[in-house]
């Protein structure tokens, strides 16, 4: 608007427009008014410049400082000089021209060209600072709060709210920040409950451990009584064997799911040890037939190497792979092993159902059963342990499901 104000000043006072101020026609007037009389002679005091025609052009008088232009009516029409006749008893007798009113208007047009341009340059620097003044007290503490927001949606409840002394926003900015704070005191107390919650879970784990472990020796004592004692003292029926056998499998699954929420308690309070050792690569057989009550186990030769890792844990994570397999597939299991860089592979394959291709990242995750669990018991923290202990004994644990479910582990060498 600005630029397009300036060009209409330059255009509509443009020297090929004219103009007469009221000077000039005063000047005019009193100049033809002296001329009806003697014509003037030629005075160099005089500061305007103008000339005198008689009514057949000739020029009667001209004291313009450049006289080489032969100057007439038309010619001053053309060029937009001002002029007025000479009049006598209603006889125009001539005609007076005003020459120097260019360059008085060419003054006129420099000044209000100036008088613009410097109301431009008041109105801009204006127009900047109350920008600078609006982003101050405006923008800045808007952007604050935007970043502020960022922070506290991302979790971040330790970065205050900075806030300026002159900010027309503080009751807002404060409240804001007053909510943090709140937030942050809310997420205290919560994160506090939940690590009493996983205390507590760990501590009842751990105790009721002892009473399963009680009632498996009691299960497997009574049953070697029975089996020394049986045809002299009293018959053993087989549906006492099988509840004997079944309290013995149950007290077993309560020790897996105790001895699984256990382990994943302390690996959330962050307690969970694990103390890695060099072994022979031999303790993975003694494991698998450890855990195989079945018989359904079928172990290839393993190469003989050293292992770094934590017995007690390679047992349990052995110990969940093959009864996730007995509880889910209930086939054969092939145990495979290989050396691959600076790993040993041990393969643990079933034929049954596996598991499809979208659920294959999410078995190893806490709490997640397969679709096709059915109504077996289970928690959904089997390979879930699995894969944790395998971590933290510096190795890695991957699921397949080529024919069944075929779960990897990479064991380290020494």
């Amino acid at each position: 608007m600005l630029t397009i104000g300036l060009i209409a000043v330059i255009r509509l006072t443009g020297s090929d427009n004219g103009f007469v101020g009221n000077d000039d026609v005063v000047f005019l007037n009193e100049t033809a008014h002296r001329a009806t009389g003697d014509i003037p002679s030629e005075d160099t005091s005089q500061k305007r410049e103008y000339v005198i025609l008689d009514s057949n052009g000739n020029t009667l008088f001209d004291n313009r400082i450049d006289r080489s232009e032969v100057l007439t009516v038309e010619t001053a029409i053309q060029r937009r000089y001002p002029y007025t006749y000479i009049k006598k008893n209603n006889q125009i007798i001539g005609s007076v021209i005003l020459t120097d009113g260019e360059k008085r208007f060419d003054r006129l047009r420099t000044n209000i060209i100036l008088i613009y341009v410097g109301c431009s340059l008041v109105l801009i620097t204006a127009v900047l600072a109350f920008g600078a003044y609006i982003r101050k007290i405006v923008i800045i503490p808007f952007d604050k709060m935007k970043n502020f927001a960022s922070y506290v949606a991302a979790g971040d409840l330790d970065k205050p709210l900075e806030m300026d002394k002159d900010n027309m926003f503080g009751a807002f900015s404060e409240s804001f920040d007053i909510m943090r704070e709140e937030l942050k005191a809310s997420k205290a107390r919560e994160l506090s409950l939940q690590k009493k919650e996983r205390e507590l879970v760990a501590s009842l784990s751990h105790d009721l451990k002892t009473p399963v472990t009680g009632i498996k020796l009691t299960s497997e004592l009574m049953a070697a009584v029975f089996s020394q004692n049986e045809g002299r003292e009293f018959t053993v029926t087989p549906d006492m064997t099988a509840k004997m056998n079944n309290i013995y499998k149950r007290a077993e699954e309560i020790n897996v799911l105790v001895s699984d929420l256990f382990s994943s308690t302390l690996e959330d309070l962050g307690e969970f040890k694990v103390n890695c050792t060099d072994e022979n690569s031999a303790v993975i057989a003694e494991v698998v037939s450890k855990y195989d009550d079945r018989g359904l186990a079928r172990l290839s030769d393993i190469p003989e190497v050293m292992i770094h890792i934590d017995k007690i844990r390679l047992s349990q994570v052995i110990g969940n792979i093959l009864s996730n397999s007995y509880k889910y597939a209930g086939t054969p299991i092939d145990v495979r092993s290989h050396i691959e860089d600076e790993f040993l592979v041990v393969s643990i394959a079933d034929s049954g159902q596996g598991v499809s291709d979208d659920e294959l990242e999410l078995i190893t995750n806490k709490f997640y059963r397969g679709k096709n669990h059915g109504n077996k018991d289970g928690s959904g923290l089997g390979l879930y342990i699995a894969r944790m202990l395998m971590d933290k004994m510096g190795g890695e644990l991957t699921v397949s499901s080529p024919n069944g479910l075929c779960v990897t582990l990479l064991i380290p060498l020494s």
